[in-house]
């Protein structure tokens, strides 16, 4: 059996599983393993997928282990690591090397016209941070980053402190992914999150898994997919890519999973041409209409239509527009596939819709989204049990940050809710989302860069114009557990702070802390590292939030900083008077599991304008390719998290040694004039622009004819910042034209 061929999982996860822990320090790994993911314990930063009920002593999943693997290793970044490396000297450098130096365990700086980072104090790096602030014309000059590892009561400091300094400008890493999520699900249910919870997926009868690789993303969300397949639910696979634990899986914690060919995952597996997800939902829907005319009445869900939807005729005239013809042709799906995945649809009176990137990152990202809702709609699989929407996020809180506050584009409800709690009047005025800020520090028009966590370079799209855009900045900010490239790219000075990671005690003046995180499904429950500090030197986000606003806004005002980050309960007791769903926030999260937060969609109360789900009328994405253009998506290899790199292999996808590839159909291959193993360079084509990469070695692989798939961050490069999602402004990763160019 083939590499490829092998379900996915098993043995080769235990081994991943165990290499990862090797290369650190076993011992220190084995204490943090064995509270990851538990009561009392501290929640894996690796993905969003919430925990079981019935908590095990191994809840937890390659990834997560890899996760934190990287994160307890003994290897340390500090003074001397800094005297031997210039900046210039690390920048040449892989980013896998790198991340692999170890814990930041020092402030650093790096000065005007220095070559290297240097240790700064505290108190310093905090004063140097506020009188840059200070010295800008306007508060709208600086920008506020967060990445999705930051806890609630983190990010709800964080934008207290922005917008208590007179700015909305809160990019974060949601505007990079399910931006197009949030924005397509409030427009038509009213709210931006899912509406299952994971009890849902045991009662299922059908699942449809679209533009999400859960194999290497989300593994932990197999435990619900193999019981539900084991019960006899169905499940319909949607992705360009025939990606394989989609296909088999074997779960590495059942022996008998082990010795065998594992499951069977995808009853139906539809590899849809990139961007074809509009085309190919609308075909599916088509189909269950048909089905509704041969049986009037007997098919879709009229008494939901009727009294909990609007636009529906809308809806019906716009899907009337479209011929199977212009379906099969843009999807690259067949009508038969179509009527197969239609079937099972039908035969499932529960359905669940759960989604990723492969859904989000496109310029009809916004249309994806709400093409699914439609598809649910349809038969009331929305607001009941073992039904609903699901997006699936990829890091461990990125849903809470939003929920806290983090959003260039606040309600007015919360800043009256803020205002009320603290007696000052927050900026109305919305602020810079990722791409937009990357515009502005370019253009001038922002000067200082703070990021509370992630890998913003590396992340974001356009590369070079964005390593450009920090360049230009006075001052960037990184607050971090480990080195990268964004650290590097610094603006005319730069300053790293470094933060406890999850797995570490946090004692504050008030004694040991504990935070809280909010999964995919909207529980909200604690996290508590017990590790000792990898350094004396470390602070926690929220101290590290608290001393920067005694530095900027001195010892008075209206909020008593110091009270909060003393004891992470009175952080709690003012979330609970300013956001809504946390009241009694400090009981009820000390609960067993914590609580989940209330939702109207949940229970089919949509706080639309009408108060109903809202079908959407919507057009049928063209996407007509030039010669010899392909539609390239990027892609996370098995051995990342993010832009974090752990290795260069991709074990799921049969790729070793080397993450600079290009996956092509073989008879695209041949079409070209290329063979396997070929070096070849790559051009990005938007408008009138241009970019390029070079050095990729071509791989065959299961893909659509004219697709392409590229790992990310390599790929980043040929991602135009111009080229966004309609409606949410996301990067389309997920959908950019190339031309492949032979070596000369």
């Amino acid at each position: 059996m083939t590499e490829r061929a092998r379900p996915a999982g098993g043995l080769g996860a235990i081994g991943g599983t165990l290499r990862a822990v090797a290369r650190t320090s076993p011992w220190r790994a084995a204490q943090a393993l064995l509270r990851l993911n538990q009561e009392g314990g501290f929640n894996c930063p690796g993905c969003a997928w919430p925990e079981e009920a019935a908590r095990t002593h191994i809840d937890l999943c390659e990834n997560g282990v890899k996760h934190v693997a990287h994160e307890v290793t003994r290897r340390r970044v500090g003074t001397e690591f800094f005297a031997e490396w210039p900046i210039d000297k690390l920048l040449g450098q892989s980013d896998q090397w790198l991340e692999s130096q170890g814990r930041l365990v020092e402030p650093v700086i790096r000065r005007r016209e220095s070559d290297r980072y240097e240790p700064i104090a505290w108190p310093a790096a905090f004063e140097r941070i506020a009188e840059s602030l200070l010295s800008l014309s306007s508060p709208n000059d600086a920008v506020f980053y967060t990445s999705g590892r930051t806890s609630n009561e983190a990010a709800f400091l964080y934008q207290l402190l922005a917008r208590q300094f007179g700015t909305n400008n809160l990019p974060d890493c949601s505007n990079m992914c399910h931006e197009s999520s949030g924005t397509g699900l409030s427009q038509v249910i009213g709210v931006g999150k899912g509406t299952v919870g994971l009890d849902d997926f045991g009662k299922a009868k059908a699942i449809f898994i679209i533009g999400q690789n859960p194999g290497s993303n989300h593994p932990r969300m197999f435990s619900a997919l193999l019981a539900a397949k084991r019960r006899g639910c169905k499940i319909v696979s949607i992705n360009p890519l025939k990606e394989r634990a989609l296909v088999r899986f074997a779960h590495p914690q059942e022996v008998l999973g082990l010795l065998g060919n594992g499951t069977e995952i995808s009853d139906l597996y539809l590899q849809v041409r990139v961007g074809g997800d509009v085309a190919l939902l609308k075909g599916i829907m088509k189909e269950v209409l048909a089905a509704e005319a041969r049986s009037p009445g007997r098919v879709l869900d009229w008494a939901f239509i009727r009294s909990h939807t609007e636009g529906f005729e809308r809806f019906l005239a716009a899907l009337d527009a479209v011929s199977f013809d212009d379906l099969v042709r843009e999807s690259g799906i067949s009508r038969n596939q179509m009527r197969e995945a239609a079937a099972i649809y039908l035969d499932a009176d529960r359905v669940i819709a759960c989604w990723a990137m492969g859904l989000t990152q496109h310029k009809h990202g916004v249309a994806n989204v709400q093409e699914t809702a439609n598809l649910l709609f349809l038969r009331g699989n929305i607001g009941k049990p073992g039904a609903g929407v699901c997006p699936v996020r990829g890091h461990s809180n990125v849903q809470g940050d939003r929920t806290m506050g983090i959003w260039d584009r606040p309600k007015p409800e919360f800043l009256s809710r803020l205002s009320a709690e603290f007696q000052f009047q927050p900026p109305a005025a919305h602020g810079f989302d990722t791409v937009h800020a990357i515009r502005a520090m370019h253009e001038g028009r922002a000067k200082v860069f703070v990021a509370m966590g992630g890998n913003f370079l590396m992340a974001s799209p356009d590369t070079a114009y964005t390593e450009e855009a920090l360049r230009r900045c006075r001052l960037t900010v990184a607050v971090a557990t480990t080195l990268n490239r964004t650290h590097l790219t610094t603006g005319e000075e730069g300053i790293l702070l470094p933060c406890l990671g999850r797995s570490e005690a946090d004692v504050q003046e008030g004694g040991a802390q504990f935070v809280t995180v909010e999964d995919s499904m909207s529980q909200v429950h604690r996290s508590q590292g017990r590790l000792k500090p990898a350094s004396s030197e470390l602070k926690s986000e929220p101290a590290i939030v608290g001393g920067l606003a005694r530095a900027l806004f001195g010892g008075g005002g209206p909020v008593a900083w110091d009270e909060l980050v003393a004891n992470y309960d009175r952080i709690r007791d003012v979330i609970a008077r300013v956001v809504p769903g946390f009241e009694d926030f400090n009981r009820r999260v000390r609960e067993p599991g914590g609580f989940r937060l209330p939702s109207g969609a949940q229970t089919r109360r949509f706080t639309t304008p009408s108060g109903k789900a809202v079908f959407t009328a919507l057009p049928l994405p063209h996407i007509e390719l030039g010669d010899g253009e392909f539609l390239m998506m990027t892609i996370r290899s098995h051995d990342q998290f993010n832009t974090t790199i752990y290795g260069q292999d991709d074990r799921y996808r049969g790729i070793t040694g080397n993450r600079r590839v290009v996956l092509l159909h073989p008879d695209d291959i041949a079409a070209e004039g290329l063979s396997v193993g070929e070096r070849v360079d790559l051009q990005s084509r938007f408008a009138e622009e241009s970019r390029r990469v070079e050095g990729f070695e071509v791989v065959a692989y299961d893909v659509p004819r004219r697709c392409a798939a590229m790992y990310y961050p390599e790929a980043n490069p040929l991602v135009p910042l111009g080229s966004v999602a309609d409606g949410s402004n996301t990067p389309t990763y997920k959908s950019v034209r190339i031309v492949i160019k032979r070596r000369s």
